[in-house]
């Protein structure tokens, strides 16, 4: 079984989830039971983030609730999750779409008991088409000046060169995305690269140098092996 060979992070899907089906269709005790396979079988799992809720207004619309609702029921899963397996990585969400929002779920958290500060890290939600405005980078800033470990949900490269002072870490599928609509690179034999591992490095390298750190020769292709659960 071919086995993490460095650290990585779990994605709830929840984007997924509230864009297609307006709900949940994930039972907590089956995300709960998938989580503890992914930690068992391929190991290194940094965290795993809560099943949000997010507050694009389209999602909104999707599931007919208020953001206040979202954040409730965001708050709770992170509660349960918790209670069911404490020894989990979970890392909270904060969701909103306003800056007020944002920090009224802050002190929703510090309410129920909940030290964010404490945690792995903290997933801050509804901010990819926001990446490049003042307020979005103004909240990651102070949030992380309150000791909050931030991570930015679906941070394109202009978000990271705002943020990344103030981001302990963050995800895109920006260069899947671009992959995607582009030639496959020499020496591919696939239709595209939006799951190339080659592409991925030469992203990657990319944004290490658009944060000003150096470069890294590409590790080779590790023998490709099945993972079996």
């Amino acid at each position: 079984m071919q086995r993490a060979r460095g650290p990585w992070a779990l994605d709830s899907s929840g984007f997924t989830q509230l864009s297609k089906h307006g709900e949940w269709t994930i039972p907590i005790k089956t995300y709960v039971e998938e989580t503890r396979r992914y930690l068992e079988c391929i190991g290194n799992m940094r965290w795993a983030s809560s099943q949000d809720w997010m507050c694009e207004p389209q999602i909104l619309q999707k599931t007919g609730l208020t953001v206040e609702e979202h954040q409730r029921r965001t708050l709770e899963n992170y509660r349960e999750l918790m209670q069911l397996a404490p020894d989990v990585p979970w890392a909270p969400v904060l969701q909103g779409w306003s800056v007020g929002d944002y920090w009224r779920h802050a002190e929703a958290y510090q309410d129920a008991g909940i030290d964010l500060a404490k945690a792995p890290v903290v997933g801050v939600g509804t901010m990819c088409r926001r990446q490049s405005t003042t307020r979005a980078n103004a909240l990651l800033a102070t949030l992380h000046a309150d000791g909050i470990r931030c991570h930015a949900f679906g941070y394109k490269l202009r978000g990271l060169a705002l943020a990344h002072e103030h981001l302990t870490s963050a995800d895109s599928l920006a260069w899947s995305y671009a992959a995607r609509r582009r030639p496959p690179l020499p020496g591919c034999q696939h239709t595209h690269c939006n799951n190339c591992r080659k592409f991925a490095l030469l992203w990657r390298r990319k944004v290490l140098r658009l944060l000003g750190q150096p470069d890294e020769p590409l590790p080779p292709e590790p023998p490709v092996q099945r993972l079996l659960f």
